[in-house]
Protein backbone atom coordinates (compact mmCIF):
# COMPACT_ATOMS: atom_id res chain seq x y z
CA UNK A 1 0.00 0.00 0.00
CA UNK A 2 1.36 3.46 -0.91
CA UNK A 3 1.61 5.74 1.97
CA UNK A 4 -0.41 8.93 0.23
CA UNK A 5 -3.70 5.95 -0.36
CA UNK A 6 -2.69 5.46 3.82
CA UNK A 7 -2.77 9.44 4.58
CA UNK A 8 -6.17 9.63 2.03
CA UNK A 9 -7.95 6.47 3.98
CA UNK A 10 -7.14 8.70 7.41
CA UNK A 11 -8.56 11.56 5.79
CA UNK A 12 -11.95 10.08 5.35
CA UNK A 13 -12.20 8.32 8.61
CA UNK A 14 -12.02 10.81 10.24
CA UNK A 15 -14.17 13.07 8.05
CA UNK A 16 -16.92 10.76 8.42
CA UNK A 17 -16.32 8.59 11.80
CA UNK A 18 -16.06 9.42 15.39
CA UNK A 19 -11.90 8.41 16.07
CA UNK A 20 -11.63 6.96 19.27
CA UNK A 21 -7.89 6.46 19.42
CA UNK A 22 -4.72 6.67 16.84
CA UNK A 23 -0.60 7.08 16.99
CA UNK A 24 2.51 5.33 16.11
CA UNK A 25 3.97 3.02 17.91
CA UNK A 26 7.72 1.73 16.85
CA UNK A 27 9.09 -1.78 17.85
CA UNK A 28 12.78 -2.08 17.48
CA UNK A 29 12.75 -5.82 16.51
CA UNK A 30 12.98 -7.00 13.10
CA UNK A 31 15.22 -4.00 12.01
CA UNK A 32 12.23 -2.05 12.91
CA UNK A 33 9.13 -1.90 12.89
CA UNK A 34 6.37 1.11 12.76
CA UNK A 35 2.68 0.60 13.33
CA UNK A 36 0.36 3.40 12.94
CA UNK A 37 -3.27 2.65 13.54
CA UNK A 38 -6.60 3.89 14.27
CA UNK A 39 -9.72 3.27 16.01
CA UNK A 40 -13.17 4.85 15.06
CA UNK A 41 -16.68 3.45 15.04
CA UNK A 42 -17.80 2.67 11.34
CA UNK A 43 -20.79 1.23 10.11
CA UNK A 44 -19.60 -2.47 11.04
CA UNK A 45 -19.09 -1.46 14.75
CA UNK A 46 -15.82 -0.59 16.19
CA UNK A 47 -13.09 -1.06 13.82
CA UNK A 48 -8.85 -0.83 14.04
CA UNK A 49 -7.10 -0.05 11.14
CA UNK A 50 -3.00 -0.89 11.32
CA UNK A 51 -0.45 0.07 8.32
CA UNK A 52 2.19 -1.78 9.50
CA UNK A 53 5.95 -0.26 7.87
CA UNK A 54 9.07 -2.79 8.19
CA UNK A 55 12.25 -2.90 6.10
CA UNK A 56 13.21 -5.13 3.42
CA UNK A 57 14.72 -8.08 4.56
CA UNK A 58 17.83 -8.34 1.86
CA UNK A 59 19.82 -11.47 3.02
CA UNK A 60 19.54 -14.05 5.75
CA UNK A 61 22.80 -15.77 7.07
CA UNK A 62 22.23 -18.78 8.79
CA UNK A 63 25.19 -19.88 11.18
CA UNK A 64 24.98 -23.73 12.20
CA UNK A 65 27.73 -26.18 13.39
CA UNK A 66 27.33 -30.13 13.20
CA UNK A 67 28.54 -30.67 16.67
CA UNK A 68 25.88 -32.26 18.62
CA UNK A 69 24.37 -29.77 21.10
CA UNK A 70 25.38 -26.99 18.58
CA UNK A 71 22.50 -23.86 17.90
CA UNK A 72 21.52 -22.62 14.79
CA UNK A 73 21.54 -18.80 14.51
CA UNK A 74 19.58 -17.10 11.82
CA UNK A 75 21.14 -13.21 11.11
CA UNK A 76 18.27 -10.74 9.14
CA UNK A 77 20.18 -8.21 6.73
CA UNK A 78 18.01 -5.62 6.67
CA UNK A 79 17.32 -2.47 3.89
CA UNK A 80 18.64 1.27 5.19
CA UNK A 81 16.09 2.66 2.83
CA UNK A 82 13.65 0.01 1.11
CA UNK A 83 10.15 -0.68 3.00
CA UNK A 84 7.26 -2.88 3.29
CA UNK A 85 3.51 -1.37 3.88
CA UNK A 86 0.65 -3.98 5.26
CA UNK A 87 -2.61 -2.47 6.02
CA UNK A 88 -4.46 -4.56 8.74
CA UNK A 89 -8.13 -4.23 9.62
CA UNK A 90 -9.59 -5.37 12.79
CA UNK A 91 -12.86 -5.16 14.43
CA UNK A 92 -14.11 -5.04 18.26
CA UNK A 93 -14.97 -8.59 19.47
CA UNK A 94 -17.77 -8.24 22.51
CA UNK A 95 -17.83 -11.80 23.39
CA UNK A 96 -13.59 -12.34 23.58
CA UNK A 97 -12.66 -8.49 24.67
CA UNK A 98 -10.23 -8.48 22.02
CA UNK A 99 -9.78 -7.50 18.35
CA UNK A 100 -10.10 -9.88 15.61
CA UNK A 101 -8.32 -9.75 12.56
CA UNK A 102 -11.05 -9.30 9.69
CA UNK A 103 -11.05 -11.66 6.75
CA UNK A 104 -10.21 -9.43 3.64
CA UNK A 105 -12.07 -12.42 1.26
CA UNK A 106 -15.07 -11.67 2.10
CA UNK A 107 -14.72 -7.54 0.81
CA UNK A 108 -13.17 -9.03 -2.50
CA UNK A 109 -15.05 -8.11 -6.18
CA UNK A 110 -16.15 -10.95 -8.02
Amino acid sequence: MMLDKWKIILGNIKDNFGVEDEGVVHLEDEGGVDIEYIEFNGPLGRIRLELITRPVILDKKTTYSKRIGSDTKVDYIYSADEKSHILMAYKWSDDNNDWEEMDASSYEQA
